[in-house]
């Protein structure tokens, strides 16, 4: 018998095997598989660290878990899933390394913009 996290991996799993979530879709929220499952958040948590771990999700800091982008060949036999998780992995994690360094570029761009705007309010005489 399953555990409800291996449960809940399995079945978004078979959801993203049969195309209804694709490359690249957000997965559902921790509150929605929470609900969904009647399961606890460490559990759910368990569920997506799982799916990560076998290359099909990606978590986006700020942004969320996504359906990972990863080689599609051999993906067709659920019992062999293991054959492209290699790649699809490094590719998986490639891809969320360049996203993660993407939105820390564009945070700290809004830092570098409201620190000149601090200090050119600083700058005003009778301060």
């Amino acid at each position: 018998m399953q555990l409800t996290f291996e449960v809940i991996a399995e079945t978004l799993r078979e959801q993203i095997h049969s195309g209804r979530l694709k490359p690249g879709d957000a997965l559902p929220t921790q509150t929605a598989l929470m609900r969904e499952f009647g399961a606890s958040s460490l559990t759910v948590q368990k569920a997506m660290a799982l799916l990560k771990q076998d290359s099909w999700a990606v978590s986006r800091p700020g942004k969320g878990a996504f359906v990972a982008h990863h080689d599609q060949a051999g993906a067709d036999d659920l019992d062999h899933r293991e054959a492209t998780a290699p790649a699809g992995g490094t590719a998986a994690r490639v891809e969320a390394l360049e996203q993660a360094l993407a939105d820390a570029v564009g945070q700290l761009a809004e830092l570098r913009a409201r620190v000149a705007v601090l200090e050119a309010g600083n700058d005003e005489p009778g301060r």
